[in-house]
């Protein structure tokens, strides 16, 4: 049996910039609750949570890394997450695993660009949020002014629940025990009576007790409005620690054990059954009776234990030796061990309950965001999708070896299922393999471990650019395709239209044949030919996107029509159909959020404009410093990392979503069009 219930278990993410102390903060934490024997050091390497040679090596954490420890009757999983830019999906990536959000900010530095989006994803995915200010201890913090910074950001809810004393040297709580103490900013009163009627206005016999009859409340009557306020956003608690010297780590040891809610108390993760668009809701309960729905957040490829799927119970229980299912897969596995995970540490168990999080290694099938389940029969359950940022700094690699095709495709495979914010595309025209990543960083970092742990170096250039081809106008097109070889031929004609839908469209295929003029056996072979002509490119060798076809009419011959002659011709009419129907190239463009010193604004500003870049606005950041938002073409950011580094002294960052697709200057598609026409015609 599980040593702990559902009712005491606490799933908390550890979320932030870099540099705020998570991992600091995560060791002090196990070392006070006795699930460690001393603290390690992020700079010895010697932490729990940053294991890996490259961790070690940067001395920042890459992966989000599960950890645990009992505290006053409660089991706390813990999940320390990345805080650079370009491992952001990686950090949020575990948060359908989780109740609760703990976002740790700076005393020194106070709300950067990472706390922002933090917040932002936390409150999109209703989860309960608390603010962790670590670093009390640095000189010269203006403490009631970072709290009012914070206010301003995320909302007036935002109250302490302690406060640091004078020097930064203690905490002094304001919910528990609230005696009056000296601090560094608010009194203790002010600050437990902020608290408390935040909590109260969402019970009404509580409010009447204490404002009405002016009863003094205990923490276990204001448990169930706390979680209550929680849930709802209505309050978002701020706690003060230095992961260094201890102050307030037992305070937030209360806080997480008795104060955030477990599976049974936090906001449910949203179920789906079947899918889109006809996928609906299906309830998804913490009851260890009914049938198991889990859900895989992390997959780790080991060396000794293959690949291992981290997963959350959300329903039922799982125990060694059960069948599971994956997905709507109907192929069953063994759980055949049954892991909790300390860092990179496990222990085998024999049973989890709804709300644990645990492991399952040597599964060959099991992926990122899979569901686990225990029945055959049951239909396809999947959790609402978590929005990750499209990955959009590649680099076209091939391996440097000869005979490393191979090893090179498994890899990436591996690295793929392992790193959700990874994307291989493999583009046939330009006979190219290019890897996306979501920064020069995250590349390098995979590329690094592509080499000493897989052993396969590779070359790296500039990828092309992912342009895309579409139609302006409708048009149609027709092709007959007759071949004669002596024996039976081949023959199929295609009358079709094409016509221009919104971007981001993708395409459709319509079949308004009538009278049986091309058999219905044949239609999908049409369809067939279409969609090469949208994989290679019309004009420019490039994908086609937002364009309906409409397949109207054609003729066939009872011996000597064929799936081929349809494919050939639904291809050719196609391509007759685009010629006609003004064609353009498209080219991505990004959106670009970059922070740096205002002294550099005008620098930043004017690059952007030299870029073709559009500057839809600035904001100031604590600290001296400003968020530019642009929107660029991604062609004309090839060299930006260095540019800005040189441009802010190396302080300034950026981040780029994909915004859109625009068409491309007349001179620029011209010169691809020559391009593709002149290696098609030496071909």
């Amino acid at each position: 049996m599980p040593r702990f219930s559902t009712e005491n278990i606490r799933n908390i993410a550890v979320l932030g910039h870099a540099g705020v102390g998570k991992t600091t903060l995560v060791e002090s934490l196990l070392q006070a609750a006795g699930a460690i024997q001393a603290t390690g050091s992020v700079e010895r390497g010697t932490t729990v949570c940053d294991f890996d040679p490259r961790e070690r090596q940067l001395q920042h954490s890459l992966d989000p890394t599960l950890c645990s420890f009992d505290h006053a009757g409660g089991h706390v999983n813990l999940l320390d997450t990345p805080g650079y830019p370009d491992f952001y999906g990686r950090a949020i990536s575990i948060l359908p695993a989780v109740d609760s959000v703990a976002v740790c900010v700076s005393a020194q530095c106070g709300i950067e660009q990472a706390t922002r989006r933090m917040m932002e994803v936390a409150l999109e995915r209703n989860l309960c949020r608390m603010l962790v200010i670590n670093k009390i201890d640095a000189a010269e913090v203006d403490f009631a002014q970072l709290i009012a910074d914070l206010q301003q950001a995320f909302g007036p809810e935002c109250l302490p629940i302690n406060l640091p004393g004078i020097g930064g040297d203690t905490v002094v709580d304001c919910f528990f025990e609230h005696g009056e103490q000296p601090t560094a900013c608010l009194s203790v009163a002010a600050a437990h009576t902020a608290i408390v009627d935040q909590v109260v206005e969402l019970d009404e016999t509580l409010m009447q007790l204490y404002l009405e009859q002016g009863e003094e409340l205990n923490p276990e009557q204001l448990h169930a409005p706390f979680e209550q306020a929680l849930r709802e956003g209505h309050l978002i608690p701020i706690c003060f620690v230095s992961a260094r010297s201890g102050a307030g780590i037992a305070q937030l040891l209360d806080i997480f054990a008795k104060l955030m809610p477990n599976p049974l108390e936090g906001n449910p993760p949203v179920f789906l059954r079947g899918e889109a668009p006809a996928a609906v809701p299906v309830d998804v309960v913490a009851d260890p009776k009914r049938h198991l729905v889990a859900h895989v957040f992390k997959v780790a490829v080991d060396p000794y234990l293959g690949r291992l799927g981290v997963f959350r119970v959300h329903q039922g229980k799982v125990s060694t030796n059960a069948q599971l299912f994956i997905g709507d897969g109907r192929k069953p596995f063994k759980v055949a061990h049954l892991l909790k995970l300390q860092g990179k540490k496990h222990t085998e168990i024999h049973a989890a309950v709804p709300g644990d999080i645990c492991a399952v290694a040597r599964v060959d099938d099991i992926h990122f965001d899979a569901v686990l389940h225990d029945s055959h029969d049951e239909d396809h359950y999947h959790l609402r999708s978590l929005t990750l940022p499209p990955p959009m700094c590649g680099l076209a690699i091939l391996p440097t070896r000869r005979g490393d095709e191979q090893k090179l495709a498994d890899a990436l495979h591996k690295l793929a299922a392992e790193d959700p914010s990874l994307r291989i595309e493999h583009r046939p025209a330009q006979n190219e393999t290019v890897l996306y990543g979501c920064g020069d960083l995250h590349l390098r970092i995979v590329l690094d471990k592509m080499r000493d742990q897989y052993q396969v170096p590779v070359a790296t250039r500039p990828p092309s650019i992912a342009y895309r081809e579409t139609v302006t106008t409708a048009a149609s097109g027709h092709h007959r395709h007759k071949k004669q070889t002596g024996g039976a031929g081949q023959f199929g004609e295609v009358f079709l239209k094409v016509e221009p839908l919104a971007r981001g469209g993708g395409f459709e295929f319509v079949d308004k044949v009538v009278g049986g003029a091309i058999p219905h056996t044949f239609i999908p072979a049409v369809e067939k030919g279409v969609r090469q002509v949208l994989e290679l490119g019309a004009i420019a060798g490039f994908p086609l996107q937002d364009v309906r076809v409409i397949l109207q009419d054609g003729k066939h011959h009872a011996v000597d029509s064929k799936e081929i002659a349809f494919v050939m011709a639904g291809k050719r009419a196609f391509l007759d159909a685009v010629r006609k129907a003004d064609p353009i190239v498209l080219e991505p463009i990004v959106g670009l959020t970059i922070a740096v010193p205002a002294a550099a604004v005008g620098d930043i500003t004017g690059d952007l404009a030299a870029r073709r870049g559009l500057i839809n606005g600035t904001s100031a950041l604590p600290g001296g410093r400003v968020e530019v938002a642009a929107k660029v073409p991604l062609a004309e950011l090839n060299d930006y990392q260095s540019k800005l580094k040189s441009m802010t002294a190396g302080e300034g960052s950026y981040t780029l979503v994909l915004s859109h697709y625009d068409a491309l200057p007349a001179k620029q598609q011209s010169e691809l069009t020559l391009a593709f026409r002149a290696g098609t015609e030496n071909e």
